[in-house]
Order: C-alpha cells, then structure tokens, then sequence
C-alpha cells in the first residue's frame, strides 16, 4: 500500500511540476510578444513623428560615437543636416544608379535582389549579402545594429514596411542622404561633401557625387583608400547610368 502511496504521489509530483513549467513557458512567450509588440510601436512612433522633425541621430551613429571614443578619442561623429533642396541632384542620381534603380517604384524592397543573396549567403555558409533596397538601409541605419543575422534581416523588413506605409519615397530619401555612414564617423552627404571635397552637398559635381555613391558599401575601407582603383573605375561606371536615374521629385 505503502509502495502505491508513493508512485501516486510521485505522479502527482511531476504533474504539478509540468504545469509549473507550462505556466513559465506561457508567461516567457508572453513577456517576448508584449516586448516586441511594444518595440514595434515605438519604431511605428518614431517614424511617424520624422514626417514633420528630422532625426538627430541614428543607431549607427550612436554605436559609433561609443566606438570612436574609446578607440578614437581624436575624432568625433561629423553630421550636418541639410534640406533635400540642398543636395546635388547629381549625388541623388549617383546613388540611386549604384544603390537602388528601381528606388521610385518598388514598396521598399526587391524579391529578385533578396533571393539572389539569400543564395549567395547558403553558397559562402555566412551572411554576406543582404540585397538592401535604399528603404531597407535607411532602416537598419537608423534602428539596428550592424551585426548580420536574419533575425535582424526580419525586423529590417518589418522596419522598411513602416518607412514606406508613413512617408513618401523623397522624405525616406531625404533621411537617407542625411543619415548614411560616409566614413570614419562621418555621417550625411554635408559632412561627406566636406570632409572629402571640400565643398557643400549643393555643389558636388557628377565625378564627386559618383565616387561617394560608390563608398556607400565600405565606407570606412574606401575612407583609407580613396586612391583604389576600383574606386575609381566603378565611379566611371556610375557616372555614365546616372542620366538614367528616376529621382523622388
């Protein structure tokens, strides 16, 4: 009797033990989808209100600001806003022609572009191509970070559906040309324009604006080569396409 006691309450044991594992699980899931549902909104906020104020900062310039003050205390993030009016329609074509043609018409991504990396990413073993429209840069520079994974991808994505439901292609643009990495810590076609020409956004030729788009993808690497000369070979290349580039007008 004594024995049947025993296996009796040893079941009841385990029973109260699965439910209590049950009821942890229940409320971890829980806690995860109310976290991200409250992320979402906040990102939903955010760009909601960019509609009608500029950004100051972007993630990527605040993990750079971190980076740089430990590794480089003598240089500081280089970052000045300028009206879309402002920029050189040569830079919007350049960077339209070497980032993303067909910028006007997609809905912020490009499926052909997305499985081609995808491809490319199972033939390497590693994530190293994201086929990133410029809708889906500007929202991995403003919220992400720059590790690669494909929880990241899928929270660009829901990111990149947001910038397009609440702005229009010139205003995504617009935050786009302000807020890109152009350097060691050198954000924004102003602070690109001057840190590399001299000059001012408005004023860049179809030469300049053409080498800057194509720094886009490494802009550190080519920051300390600006002398390479595929540099220089794909901004001839960028440069003849540019004519043929539609803007956001």
């Amino acid at each position: 009797m004594s024995i049947a006691n025993n296996m009796t309450r040893t079941k009841r044991q385990r029973r109260v033990t699965t439910i209590g594992l049950g009821r942890w699980l229940a409320y971890g899931v829980a806690v995860f989808a109310f976290s991200w549902i409250v992320t979402q909104a906040f990102y939903f906020g955010q760009i909601a209100l960019w509609n009608y104020v500029n950004p100051q900062s972007t993630a990527f310039m605040r993990s750079d600001a971190w980076r740089l003050a430990q590794d480089r205390p003598d240089l500081s993030i280089q970052h000045i806003w300028v009206p879309y009016d402002q920029i050189s329609r040569n830079l919007k074509r350049a960077i339209i022609a070497s980032e993303d043609a067909n910028f006007v018409n997609n809905n912020g991504y490009e499926t052909d572009a997305i499985l081609q990396a995808w491809e490319r990413n199972k033939a390497r073993g590693r994530i190293v191509a994201g086929g990133s429209t410029i809708t889906q840069q500007l929202a991995r520079n403003l919220f992400l970070s720059r590790e690669k994974s494909y929880i990241r991808k899928g929270q660009e994505l829901v990111i990149t559906w947001m910038l397009e439901t609440l702005m229009d292609k010139q205003r995504i643009f617009e935050i786009y040309l302000n807020s890109v990495e152009w350097g060691n810590g050198v954000y924004g076609a102003e602070a690109a324009a001057r840190y590399y020409f001299k000059t001012s956004a408005a004023k860049l030729s179809a030469g300049q604006a053409a080498r800057l788009a194509v720094m886009l993808p490494r802009p550190r690497y080519f920051d300390e080569h600006r002398n390479s000369g595929y540099l220089a070979q794909r901004a001839r290349v960028i440069a003849r396409r540019m004519g043929a580039a539609e803007l956001p007008d």
